[in-house]
């Protein structure tokens, strides 16, 4: 074993900061990857409508989680004092389990409303995991974010592993209860490693803990005002972007519609999501230290420059692969969920890049230009919304419009990264440009099968997806390789 773990170690990256980003979003693709290769089973165990009520129960639990604390754990990697970050952390519990304790006397009274506005009746009978739920996951983002302090990626990339595994094994191991096996994976799989992480706080700073008072507590909550009264409504709206699609698809469309997104998010855009926040998690801390040292310019520039290279050509490959594969893996009842997929991938590329560039948004203070701009991009969302359901009943249009209205809000917070940080948007879109021979690359021998001469036998679309993946593997091993050296 030990043999093992120093191969291991000997295979990551020299570059610190792309060391720690292999580790966190190591972790973070192996649990990925149980969730995408369990999907399969799930959608012949589950139906359509089954997913539909996951949908709406994990994005109420997502738009909740974001306030969970009214994001002062943001603020606990900032305070140079472990005195003042550990104030900040009792504070967030608090708050955390005042928001669930208000969460349930809201929910629990008004839950056959709630169900009757989203279009799903059996969320009545399963509310009551919401509250539940938004504590595990308040708990688990607060120690979090202390482990982000101390830079402990290696515990934070387990926790990952262990929540995707808890997550599958009680929505397979439930299947008898029913659909709300669905839901009690997911409520506890997030919660899942929160002692591990809460126990690396309390031992490796116990001293800190031991020094917290009700009065260190108030001058935390005063010091960092700005988090609740700022970042807690843009992450809020934030959150209302990502996750009011499946919510309006079940109001709007059926419980089914709403299912065919979620399948969607969970195998593709959830993987880049969480992929692009455990790189957001290490960016912050070494951002931090870039304004203390006066080169966040050149961090940020660098930092896009990798996520734009990251993402671009395996996207172009899922823009034209995607409603085959779905239906091959998934089974002809989820196409529709592939073809989802295409039209949100330039949605998707925006949002991984970024994502992570957002948390100097964080770093820098400028909470009221983040709100501003997550404003304008859950109005952009919702707007859109309501436009296509009063114009166009069919569903894939309003995926469409959807995707674009929010590539569009995406663009809008790129180029105020570009501006607030001193570099310019044309370096940022040059950074693209140099993308685009790869993904002719990519790109072509799929295009060629399925365009010349009818669809192609699966023979020929193998070999193509094959050809495609290696242009993938040898541009990685060209530029990302390259760049660890450097």
């Amino acid at each position: 074993m030990n043999r093992l773990g120093n191969a291991a170690r000997r295979l990551l990256p020299k570059n610190r900061f792309i060391r720690s980003v292999s580790i966190l979003a190591g972790g973070t693709a192996a649990g990925q990857i149980i969730v995408v290769a369990a999907s399969p089973v799930l959608t012949r165990l589950y139906s359509p409508e089954d997913f539909g009520l996951l949908a709406v129960f994990a994005s109420l639990l997502g738009i909740l989680g974001v306030v969970a604390s009214l994001r002062f754990e943001l603020a606990i990697p900032l305070p140079e004092s472990d005195d003042e970050a550990a104030s900040l952390t009792v504070l967030s519990l608090l708050v955390v389990v005042g928001m669930a304790l208000l969460a349930t006397a809201i929910v629990i009274p008004w839950r056959a409303p709630i169900a009757a506005a989203v279009n799903a009746p059996l969320l009545e009978d399963y509310i009551w995991l919401l509250p539940l739920g938004l504590f595990l996951m308040g708990v688990y983002q607060v120690f979090n974010y202390w482990a982000i302090r101390t830079k402990s990626y290696p515990a934070i990339a387990r926790t990952k592993l262990t929540q995707a595994v808890s997550m599958i094994a009680v929505q397979i191991g439930g299947y008898a209860l029913g659909p709300v096996s669905l839901l009690l994976g997911r409520a506890f799989g997030q919660a899942a490693g929160t002692s591990t992480l809460g126990s690396l706080a309390f031992v490796s700073r116990r001293e800190a803990f031991r020094k917290v008072t009700l009065s260190g507590v108030y001058k935390a909550a005063a010091r960092y005002c700005n988090f609740p009264l700022y970042s807690s409504w843009a992450g809020l709206l934030n959150a209302g972007g990502s996750q009011i699609p499946p919510i309006l698809f079940s109001a709007f469309y059926s419980a089914g519609a709403a299912g065919l997104y979620i399948l969607a998010h969970r195998v593709i855009a959830m993987p880049m999501t969480l992929v692009g926040s455990a790189i957001a998690d290490v960016f912050m801390p070494n951002a931090i230290d870039a304004v203390r040292e006066a080169r966040l310019r050149d961090s940020v520039a660098s930092l896009q420059r990798q996520l734009a290279w990251i993402a671009l050509p395996p996207a172009a490959l899922l823009f034209v692969a995607a409603p085959e594969a779905f239906r091959v893996a998934f089974g002809a009842d989820w196409e529709q969920a592939g073809y989802m997929i295409r039209w949100l991938t330039p949605m998707l590329v925006l949002q991984f890049v970024v994502s992570p560039l957002s948390r100097i948004f964080v770093v820098l203070q400028r909470q009221r230009l983040s709100l501003l701009l997550q404003a304008n991009l859950f109005l952009l969302r919702l707007g859109c919304f309501v436009l296509i359901w009063f114009f166009s009943p069919d569903l894939l249009d309003a995926v469409i419009w959807f995707g674009l209205v929010s590539s569009l809000g995406y663009f809008a917070y790129f180029s105020a990264i570009a501006s607030l940080t001193q570099n310019t948007l044309s370096l940022f879109l040059k950074n693209w440009a140099q993308c685009l021979p790869w993904i002719v690359v990519v790109v072509s021998p799929l295009l060629i099968v399925s365009y010349s001469g009818g669809s192609g036998a699966i023979w020929e679309k193998a070999v193509a997806l094959i050809v495609s993946a290696s242009g993938i593997a040898i541009f990685y091993d060209r530029t990302l390789i390259r760049r660890n050296r450097e």
